[in-house]
């Protein structure tokens, strides 16, 4: 009998810490995930472009590698140039922290690896994402980066 109880509660065990494993999130709390809607309502000062946009982006705290796609349409000529701003709060300017390198047409992704004060100013909302044209050189559209969990 001490036999069978001692097989079945390794069984158990066993049971749960693979229930356990099968659960988990490979990426855990290591990878939060960021977003943005950027608009030219969001600019400062704010334009009445038609443009909108969106940024997607993961962090991988381990590494602290940014990966990002951003989208966008309607805008009143060809991305110019595109950056990560910081650190700024909504409705206030930066300087740029991160530029987009690479064909700027829609989509685009990149990758960046940040330093330990970037990744706190990214946590912390005050980053923002800016996309500039030629009408529009000091930013046409722009959303402020929040995290999404």
């Amino acid at each position: 009998m001490p036999k069978l109880a001692f097989a079945s509660r390794s069984a158990f065990l066993a049971a749960i810490v693979l229930v356990a494993g099968c659960s988990m999130n490979p990426m855990g709390t290591h990878a939060p995930t960021f977003g943005a809607k950027l608009t030219g309502g969001a600019e400062v000062p704010a334009n009445a472009s038609p443009g909108t946009g969106s940024f997607e982006a993961r962090l991988n705290k381990d590494t602290s590698v940014l990966k990002w796609k951003v989208s966008y349409a309607g805008l009143t000529g060809p991305v110019t140039a595109a950056h990560l701003h910081g650190p700024a709060a909504p409705g206030s300017n930066a300087g740029p922290v991160v530029p987009f390198t690479g064909p700027l047409s829609s989509p685009f992704t990149g990758e960046a690896t940040l330093t330990a004060a970037q990744v706190a100013d990214l946590m912390a909302g005050k980053w923002y994402v800016n996309l500039h044209t030629a009408a529009h050189p000091g930013g046409e559209i722009r959303g402020q980066v929040n995290a999404n969990n």
